[in-house]
């Protein structure tokens, strides 16, 4: 009862800071703390259900109605949640090291992008394209179909390859895939290369809903849809062939698990995801080009599963949201915090922030200051936040 009444309590008392204080990072910051304690406190699960789906379907809108700034962090932050989730099939469950993702990602935002923008009178010619705003839906689908394909044809070349092997291929394969789009604006201009494709057709919303309040519906519908898919394919017997190769490949071939289908499909599954979340990203944008797809994409997504805990559903959601609003929110904060004492010439300790190098500019820290974050992380809970039960147990038989 006591932690039904905090739960309550918590998340009415942060949501109505946020709409007093709708500038203060850290009011936002304590709203999403308070759904963390909802789904982590000792409730029924009726009332824990009850209250994230009044505080996402009802509380986020109303507080981004204050501050459209925070809406766009909701939205970025479910994006990345489903392709966090997408990765976690791969890494998580399968344990096959994938460093070139993002690949995917960029597959699914040139499939629409294309035919969705003038970009493809350029090259078909004609009256039909852009094509209308609705087929972006039916296009949900087709960008989903074709990562899957991308990452069977991803699957196929390495079902050999084991740890870093695999983590190279896969490396190549992404940065393949960003030289491609960046090269394919000659002889045919597919790509229109690193100037990019603008404007991409946005779908059309129901009753005049403005766009953010669209996107962020829309990726939350999305971000449902793959934790339920996760949760049935981990309970599946699918699943459980993932992790028997995951713990090992041998012994899971002795026991008859089918190992080039079940590696395929997890590439595909993952990809899928990715590839879904990619058509979303485009359509938000309206521009893309090359360098939306870097290398350091995929890092960060792979970070976002091994923070919250590989192979684990609520591991990469929490994971997904600590490392976009760190980087969205907490680090450029201080970022800009500190130029503010930096243009105001704040003497700290006898010197002059005025006087500070541009080679460190408080701009440059936010990387660095990441990197400290999950070197801590690593140290001190290598497991994750969120771990699955046997690689806690795992870990602590290490230790």
């Amino acid at each position: 009862m006591t932690h039904a009444v905090l739960a309550v309590g918590l998340i009415g008392v942060s949501a109505w800071a946020v709409a007093v204080f709708p500038r203060s990072v850290l009011v936002f910051l304590l709203f999403q703390g308070s759904l963390l304690f909802a789904y982590v406190a000792r409730i029924p699960s009726w009332l824990r259900v009850t209250l994230l789906g009044l505080a996402l379907l009802v509380l986020m809108p109303t507080i981004g109605f204050f501050n459209g700034y925070y809406l766009e962090v909701a939205t970025q932050v479910g994006i990345f949640v489903a392709l966090a989730l997408g990765l976690n099939i791969v890494v998580g469950l399968a344990g096959l090291l994938d460093l070139g993702y993002v690949a995917f990602f960029a597959v699914g935002a040139y499939s629409w992008a294309i035919p969705g923008s003038p970009q493809a009178n350029l090259i078909f010619g004609g009256n039909a394209f852009p094509l209308s705003a609705w087929w972006f839906y039916a296009f949900l689908f087709v960008g989903l179909m074709v990562a899957a394909g991308a990452g069977i044809l991803l699957g196929l070349p390495v079902l050999r390859l084991h740890g870093d092997y695999l983590a190279i291929v896969t490396l190549g394969f992404g940065e393949v895939i960003r030289v491609l789009a960046n090269n394919l604006d000659k002889p045919i201009n597919l790509t229109n290369g690193p100037k990019g494709i603008t404007p991409i057709g946005r779908p059309p919303v129901p009753f005049g809903m403005p766009y953010s309040e669209a996107f962020y519906f829309l990726v939350l519908l999305i971000v449902a849809v793959v934790i339920l898919v996760n949760r049935r394919l981990e309970n599946s017997h699918i699943g459980r062939a993932w992790e028997a190769i995951r713990e090992d490949e041998l012994a899971a071939q002795a026991m008859g698990v089918p190992l080039v289908r079940s590696k395929l499909l997890a590439f595909a599954c993952g990809a899928s995801f990715a590839g879904v979340m990619g058509v979303v990203f485009s359509a938000k944008q309206i521009f893309i080009n090359p360098e939306s797809f870097t290398f350091l994409e995929s890092i960060g997504v792979l970070a976002m599963v091994i923070l919250g805990g590989m192979g684990s559903i609520p591991g990469a959601v929490l994971g997904a949201t600590v490392v976009t609003v760190l980087n969205l929110q907490v680090l450029k904060g201080l970022s800009l915090w500190l130029n503010e004492l930096k243009n105001a010439g704040v003497t700290v300790l006898g010197y002059n922030l005025a006087d500070l190098p541009t080679q460190l500019e408080p701009a440059k820290y936010e990387r660095m200051i990441f990197g400290v974050i999950l070197i801590l992380m690593m140290i001190f809970r290598p497991q994750g936040i969120f771990p699955v039960r046997r690689r806690a147990r795992e870990l602590a038989k290490q230790v």
